[in-house]
């Protein structure tokens, strides 16, 4: 592993807009050996991404405002300094109830980083193709 020092200081970091959010690469999978990647989510309230599972786990950690995540079955309320982890494999999205929320997104391995730059630049189009080659399969509603 080859790893060394990284520092992201406020306002850098790669960005990325999704559907849902402006994502900041923080701490992303080159610096860290692929093992975890950071991400500060800015996120306006609006339409929630589909319930979707990735194959790595991740976690949020609220900053500012409040959302609601959905975890499987379950919604869970989560305001500044509330966290929340999801294991990989779980359906989960989320919706923001204030006006705009921030929060960090922690994941395992470097994928959810390859995601974001793929969907930022994809055509609505290819998003079945996106989702299934980084381990993203967004969830059937009933």
């Amino acid at each position: 592993m080859n790893e060394s020092v990284h520092l992201s200081t406020a306002g850098t970091g790669a960005e990325y807009a999704a559907p849902d959010a402006i994502v900041t690469v923080k701490v992303g999978a080159e610096h860290s050996g692929a093992q975890y990647e950071l991400f500060e989510i800015d996120a306006p309230r609006g339409p929630a991404s589909p319930p979707h599972s990735e194959s790595w786990s991740k976690a949020f950690y609220v900053l500012q405002g409040r959302i609601l995540v959905q975890a499987g079955d379950q919604g869970y309320d989560l305001g500044p300094g509330s966290s929340i982890s999801i294991p990989a494999g779980t359906v989960n999205t989320f919706s923001v109830l204030t006006p705009s929320a921030k929060f960090l997104t922690i994941s395992q391995t470097g994928r959810m980083g390859a995601f974001f730059a793929d969907l930022a630049t994809a055509d609505p189009a290819a998003i079945n193709e996106i989702t299934s080659r980084h381990g993203v399969t967004l969830a059937e509603l009933s």
